[in-house]
């Protein structure tokens, strides 16, 4: 007879201390996930993304993070988004962090592999965030965006782009060109 082991379910706070060397890994209700490493396409587009903010951000108050700094999302998830945009959190009191839980603008590049999960669960989870203004999946395959946009206290526009389409970020007042997203030099 086969014998099952159940693990307890791990806080947000638990995960942040564990080192995984050189592996990433997200906390997915409690549950260690670890995550795969990404493609070259991939990782120009989240330095495209990131490119683009940072130069327009600088001295905002607003910073742009790599997929480096995590988003605390519950107490029992911690998520790795590719590109995540906070404010107000520039001070040296948060220079030794591991997370925040108050993104303001969020980007998840899409790969076939993480697709349906930041298509629903993070969705959700980001969603569920007061600060969180925009979410943008990108998707690299089809170039494609997904913009999600807070419309009022309880309300979203959720609108899938098969053209090319600037991205407007209203609460940070900038735009940033769908070919600065995906461009290739």
């Amino acid at each position: 007879m086969a014998m099952q082991i159940v693990y307890p379910l791990l806080t947000a706070e638990e995960f942040l201390q564990i080192d995984f060397g050189d592996r990433k890994a997200e906390l997915d209700n409690g549950v260690i996930r670890i995550m795969a490493g990404g493609t070259a396409r991939h990782a120009r587009v989240q330095f495209n993304i990131l490119l683009a903010l940072g130069s327009r951000l600088r001295g905002s108050g607003c910073t742009p993070y790599n997929s480096d700094m995590a988003t605390q999302t519950h107490d029992r998830s911690i998520r790795y988004p590719d590109v995540s945009v906070f404010c107000g959190r520039d001070g040296s009191e948060d220079d030794d962090k591991k997370a925040f839980d108050d993104p303001r603008v969020v980007f998840e590049v899409l790969s076939a592999g993480t697709a349906r999960t930041d298509l629903r669960v993070k969705l959700d989870e980001y969603k569920a965030l007061a600060s969180v203004d925009t979410i943008v999946f990108v998707d690299i395959a089809t170039e494609r965006l997904r913009i999600v946009q807070r419309t009022g206290p309880n309300g979203w526009s959720d609108d899938t782009y098969d053209v090319e389409t600037d991205v407007r970020l209203p609460s940070l007042n900038l735009t940033i060109p769908h070919a600065e997203i995906f461009a290739r030099d």
